[in-house]
């Protein structure tokens, strides 16, 4: 058995062959042929798959092999616009023994906000937004009017940025939706397939090197940096195929989180820095994304700031956790590993990160058990059974906290259960 070779077919596009992969590796560790660490208090529960885009062609099932590798406490995918990976991520977790959640990211519209920046750079009203512990993939309307609204921005934005770079032009179809298994492209594909067209067009190094001056400024042979530069001087703002949005181009945060909750997640706020004028009233952020169900903070630590350098950006960090702790919510954490260089997991032995690595880690297990008590009960951390038994955020986070201890991933521990089952019923049944 090739370790290596298995362990790149579970980046194949074909899930059947992912499955049989996994499959394989983990009757390998079962054997003893891989040794897997102790579980440390490490997690990343943000970290995207090749349905929207991972820098290093990560699949669901991949991400979960290597976060089981890593010791990882707790492991999330997120993808944009889609659930594509939720199953196949899930499912991958029971086998080899990881917990698991998985989740969405997308765009919104904040009527509240529409003259501030929150953490879309540059762009007013217009937020980041998450569902977060979806027990399994939907096929809810909200999410193909996503995937098309996405596509037809997508669409948009080829025919400009060809009219920019040509000759070198590239095409939806044959081009860019290959690149991702269902065909859900991202800015980031785009990049890629130009790249890709570039060096088809123009065979000769130098020749294509003043082309790329010619256009961008630069021409950096990183790959990495030239995807980034073709990126930030085409289809960010200031570039030729950005088109600033507006109220229409995006669903409004009360629009999403209604879908998230009847999908069975939790409404999930964005933080980026806190450094933008919207971020800088987070309270009363944070009171208008509650309005409408949010829960739950996402924040992306090594990714917004240089861990140990003097910055705003970690005191930030900081108080924005706080805040979320009184508020009772969850504060999920993660890499996004979106783009080439970004760690595997947050340096949480580092400073800055060390002091917060109890609540994230708390989080995690309160998001895992919410996943797997929706996913088994029907019931979880919102709607009608944990208001009725709850009294306060307090008392419902520290019960699913002490679920998410308890549960061992690829055990059955709740046979019996069903969802009239009261909380201290079932921390009886887990023991």
């Amino acid at each position: 058995m090739d370790v290596k070779e298995l362990e790149l077919q579970l980046d194949d596009f074909d899930r059947a062959r992912r499955q049989e992969a996994l499959a394989m590796l983990w009757q390998a560790a079962l054997r003893g042929e891989i040794t897997l660490p102790a579980r440390s208090g490490s997690v990343n529960l943000h970290a995207h798959t090749f349905f929207s885009y991972n820098a290093y062609g990560y699949s669901p099932s991949k991400f979960a092999w290597l976060a089981r590798k890593a010791g990882l406490l707790a492991a999330g995918i997120v993808d944009f616009d889609v659930l594509d990976g939720v199953d196949e991520f899930l499912e991958a977790g029971e086998l080899i023994g990881l917990r698991t959640c998985a989740s969405i990211e997308s765009r919104v519209y904040v009527p509240e906000f529409a003259t501030l920046v929150i953490n879309s750079p540059g762009e007013p009203g217009v937020a980041y937004h998450m569902g977060v512990g979806f027990p399994r993939a939907t096929t809810h309307p909200f999410l193909s009017k996503m995937r098309s609204a996405a596509q037809t921005r997508t669409r948009g934005m080829i025919k400009r940025v060809n009219r920019f770079l040509d000759p070198v032009r590239i095409d939806f179809d044959r081009d860019v939706a290959p690149l991702s298994p269902n065909g859900n492209v991202t800015e980031r594909h785009l990049c890629e397939a130009y790249e890709r067209q570039a060096i088809a067009v123009f065979a000769d190094p130098a020749r294509r090197a003043k082309f790329w001056k010619e256009r961008l400024g630069d021409a950096p042979d990183d790959s990495a940096k030239l995807r980034a530069l073709i990126r930030a001087k085409t289809m960010k703002k200031g570039g030729v195929g950005y088109v600033a949005p507006d109220k229409g181009s995006f669903p409004e945060i009360a629009q999403m989180n209604r879908f998230v909750i009847e999908a069975g997640a939790i409404p999930t706020i964005a933080w980026l820095d806190g450094l933008s004028d919207g971020e800088r009233r987070m309270d009363e952020y944070i009171d208008t994304a509650m309005a409408s169900g949010a829960a739950a903070l996402n924040v992306i630590p090594d990714c917004n700031y240089t861990p140990g350098s003097p910055s705003d950006k970690a005191k930030n960090l900081h108080g924005v956790v706080s805040l979320a702790e009184r508020r009772g919510f969850p504060v999920v954490a993660g890499t996004e590993m979106n783009t080439y260089g970004q760690k595997f997991v947050d340096s949480f032995d580092s400073t800055d990160l060390k002091p917060l690595a109890p609540t994230f880690a708390r989080s995690a297990y309160i998001v895992y058990a919410h996943t797997v008590l929706r996913r088994e009960l029907g019931v979880g951390y919102l709607g009608q059974w944990a208001e009725a038994n709850f009294t306060s955020v307090a008392t419902k986070n520290d019960f699913f906290f002490a679920v998410g201890r308890a549960l061992q991933p690829g055990k059955d521990m709740l046979v019996g259960a069903d969802a009239d089952a009261s909380p201290r019923q079932l921390l009886n049944m887990l023991g």
